[in-house]
């Protein structure tokens, strides 16, 4: 028997029904022309101004993104079966494109996965969760459900690690969710990403744990480093540096201003028999500063800092900012040297980013030769028309 549908319905305005239709799937509150007052987390229809059928969505009481898309398909009900479905293919799609990296890999990536606000990354049996999203923390049993029984399908036990916190979650009107969704096993993992053995620490590490979507870069990183004197900033947990070892260079730096950061670091190069790394505790700026004054000279530079803007409001500060550290990242370096500069804030627009370091060339009237452009690698998708989700830029150039 076919289920009965009967959603509230919102009106929105002709400048987000063309945004919907161009592919967007966040529904602000400013675009809203009616609608009633409804439960949080409601699933919810929107039409345009002529009464046409857009999409339905979760609402969210609280949050300036109003109600986030789920589907376009005027006949479904979203039931528990739709969100099963979603994450069948989900996790269907990782196994097709990540092969054997299938075991520590971003299973499930918010909207391009069409789970608006939920992060899944898995590290070996475990996997952590981000739910920054009212509608899809009332549904998430359905989502761990769903998760579990794909993996037991494979005779594989899942654990489940909750780290949903911060402003996000108090946007969307959530408080904090942490700790064990199933019953606890180890809280720090080991994973292997091309041969390369790191510690992913889940209760005390960034994020999820570990930073998933550079694997292919830092591969990339490992390939080039051969006989070069290569620094390493914003090291993090040591994984362009460890790369960059294993290449084969000659010599290399690993620079973080957190005390945890080189711990982390240090600990993921002894994981891999690596002691010939120089580990510094010093803030990137100041140590940049002291090597120029030295007049140190490197072969490879890879610049990978944090996000400088979180925020539209503080990009043109953000483009100082990072003006600043790669201006700086190409005074050290020789003629011929590498520069991998990243930026991992979409609030930083990839023609902006380009356009930042070819001022930082012309402000030291050099020439830069761009050997590739990267993103995230294939677990971190892109949707397209929804430029939210295009945040990594991986650039690498070369001084000539």
């Amino acid at each position: 028997m076919k289920q009965e549908r009967n959603f509230p319905a919102f009106v929105v305005t002709g400048k987000q029904e063309k945004m919907i239709k161009n592919g967007h799937l966040w529904v602000y509150e400013d675009e809203l022309v009616s609608g009633q007052e409804v439960e949080n987390g409601t699933v919810v229809d929107v039409f345009g101004k002529k009464h046409n059928y857009l999409g339905s969505g979760l609402y969210s009481a609280s949050s300036k993104i109003r109600i986030r898309l789920l589907d376009q398909n005027a006949n479904e009900t979203f039931s528990q079966a739709f969100f099963q479905r979603r994450i069948q293919y989900a996790l269907d799609y990782r196994q097709m494109v990540m092969k054997e990296h299938f075991s520590a890999c971003r299973l499930v990536h918010g909207e391009v996965d069409g789970l608006p606000g939920v992060t899944l990354d898995r590290y070996n049996q475990v996997i952590v969760s981000e739910i920054y999203s009212y509608g899809m923390e009332q549904r998430k049993d359905w989502l761990y459900q769903a998760v579990i029984s794909y993996f037991a399908q494979q005779g594989i036990k899942i654990y489940i690690y909750e780290r949903s916190i911060g402003n996000l979650r108090e946007k969307e009107g959530l408080s904090d969710c942490v700790g064990w969704y199933t019953e606890p096993t180890e809280e720090k993992v080991i994973i292997e990403e091309y041969g390369v053995k790191y510690a992913v620490d889940i209760v005390n590490g960034q994020k999820t744990g570990f930073f998933l979507d550079q694997k292919d870069n830092r591969y990339l990183v490992r390939q080039l480093a051969k006989d070069k004197n290569v620094l390493d900033c914003c090291t993090h947990t040591g994984s362009f540096a460890i790369n960059a070892q294993i290449g084969g260079a000659k010599h290399v730096e690993a620079v973080d201003i957190s005390a945890h950061a080189i711990a982390s670091a240090k600990e993921n190069a002894q994981l891999n028999g690596i002691d010939t790394i120089t580990f510094v505790e010093s803030d990137l700026f100041a140590y940049m500063e002291k090597k120029k004054d030295e007049k140190v000279k490197y072969d490879f530079i890879i610049l990978d800092p944090p996000a400088f803007t979180k925020s539209r409001k503080t990009i043109q500060q953000a483009y100082q900012g990072y003006l600043k550290a790669n201006t700086m990242a190409l005074k050290l370096l020789s003629k011929g040297g590498l520069l991998a500069t990243n930026s991992c804030s979409h609030f930083m627009k990839e023609e902006m980013f380009m356009q930042m370091l070819q001022e930082a060339a012309q402000n030291l009237n050099i020439k830069l030769r761009l050997v590739t452009l990267q993103h995230a690698s294939f677990d971190h998708p892109t949707l397209l028309g929804m430029d939210e989700t295009a945040y990594l830029k991986f650039v690498l150039v070369q001084v000539i």
